[in-house]
Parts: C-alpha cells; sequence; structure tokens
C-alpha cells in the first residue's frame, strides 16, 4: 500500500479535522469565562433544545459516549444547572435546565453565536450553501462506507 502523494493539506479528512480543532480551540476560549467546556456547553445546548430528553438522546446529539455523557451530567447537575426527573418511568431520566443553567446557556450563546456569525461573514451565500451541502455529501460518504474490516 502506497502512501498518498497529495500534501496533507489537499485531504478532506486532514481539513475536517483542522477546522474541527479550530473551532474547538476557539469555543473553548468563549466558554472558559463562563466556567464551561465545550462539552459542557454542549450538553446544557442539547438540554436547552430538547428538554426532557434522555441520557442516550443527549449523548448521541453531543458525539460522545453515555459514559462520558453521564460524567458530564453528574459534573453540571452538582453545579446546580441540570435536573434529572425524579420521578421518571422506565429507564430513560428525562433531563432539563434549572433557571441557572438556562442563564449560563443564555450567556455561553451569546459568545458562541459571535463565532458563529464570524464563520458566516467569512462566506458569501453562495458559499456557505455549498460548503453546507458539500458537507452533507461526504456525512453520507462516509456513512455508506463499509465497515473498514470490508474495505
Amino acid at each position: 500500500m502506497t502512501s498518498d502523494p497529495r500534501p496533507v493539506e489537499q485531504l478532506i479528512g486532514y481539513r475536517l479535522k483542522q477546522a474541527q480543532s479550530a473551532l474547538r480551540s476557539r469555543m473553548d476560549d468563549a466558554l472558559r469565562a463562563l466556567g464551561l467546556t465545550t462539552p459542557q456547553y454542549s450538553c446544557l445546548d442539547a438540554i436547552g433544545r430538547h428538554p426532557g430528553a434522555s441520557t442516550s438522546d443527549v449523548a448521541r446529539s453531543v458525539f460522545v459516549t453515555r459514559q462520558t455523557m453521564n460524567t458530564l451530567l453528574r459534573g453540571l447537575a452538582e453545579r446546580g444547572l441540570i435536573v434529572r426527573a425524579a420521578d421518571a418511568s422506565g429507564r430513560a431520566i428525562p433531563l432539563t435546565l434549572t433557571p441557572r443553567g438556562r442563564a449560563l446557556l443564555d450567556a455561553a450563546n451569546a459568545r458562541i453565536d459571535a463565532i458563529s456569525r464570524a464563520l458566516d461573514r467569512a462566506l458569501d451565500p453562495a458559499a456557505h450553501a455549498a460548503l453546507l451541502s458539500g458537507l452533507a455529501r461526504v456525512i453520507e460518504t462516509l456513512e455508506d462506507l463499509p465497515e473498514a474490516t470490508d474495505l
């Protein structure tokens, strides 16, 4: 097997990871003053968008394992930012934000929205639409690929 002769900067996967890393760094910087990490913010945001969601639902929406999510949620609950329903039926325990959690999420959203607006300004509307479309195709392609053992 030969290696790809193109410079890494021309590889889609590399550029996606580079963009993700740059975004994560900016988000971490923006959230630090609020005492939040990007994963904690993502949890609060997911719960804020879908009150009553289960731990598994939130974990899937923020791309972490259920075990990692439990650790994140424990910390958020200890800070009084979320509550897990005490009288839930079945295995799924609905999650909701506390008023303090909502206020912190609102402050965090203002900081994250500033980053999103900067990204929007970086592209004209046609390039923005093309990027979203291209990313959707990349995601579909990756989801449709056979398992690594089948390649």
